[in-house]
C-alpha cells in the first residue's frame, strides 16, 4: 500500500485564483507548474468552471445518480429535424437488432450444447462396436 498517493483537496478560492491566472495570459502550463499540479488537472477546473460556475469546482468524481437525460432533439428547420429523429431512429433499430443477435448467440450455443451428449452417445456406442469386431 505504499503506492497509494493521497488524493489532495483544493479549496474552491484555491481553483479560482489558478484559473483567474490561466485565464489572465499566463497560461495554463506556467500556472500549473508554479502551482505543482498537473495540466490536466487545471485545464478540468476550467472546463468544470466554465460549465457550471464556482458550484463545478466542487462536484464529486464519476457518473451521477439517476437516469441519464439525453440531449433534446433540436428542431430549428424543418429538413434538419426529419434527418435528426431518423438518424436518432436508425440508431434505436441497431440497437434492437444487436440484442436480437445477442440472444440469437445464446440459443444457438444452448441448442448446440443440448445436442453433442446425445451425439457423443451415439458415436461412443458406434465406436464400441467396431472395437468389439
Amino acid at each position: 500500500m505504499a503506492g497509494r498517493r493521497k488524493i489532495r483537496q483544493f479549496p474552491t478560492a484555491y481553483k479560482l485564483k489558478a484559473i483567474a491566472r490561466a485565464e489572465g495570459g499566463e497560461g495554463v502550463l506556467p500556472v500549473a507548474r508554479k502551482l505543482g499540479i498537473s495540466r490536466k488537472l487545471l485545464h478540468d477546473w476550467i472546463k468544470a468552471w466554465k460549465a457550471h460556475g464556482p458550484e463545478g469546482l466542487n462536484r464529486k468524481r464519476g457518473p451521477k445518480p439517476g437516469p441519464r437525460r439525453l440531449k433534446p432533439i433540436p428542431a430549428d428547420d424543418k429538413n434538419g429535424s426529419v434527418l435528426v429523429q431518423a438518424n436518432a431512429r436508425i440508431a434505436e433499430l441497431e440497437r434492437l437488432v444487436g440484442r436480437q443477435q445477442l440472444d440469437i448467440d445464446f440459443f444457438r450455443k444452448a441448442l448446440r450444447a443440448l445436442e453433442r451428449p446425445t451425439a457423443q452417445g451415439k458415436t461412443a456406442s458406434a465406436s464400441s462396436r467396431s472395437s468389439k469386431r
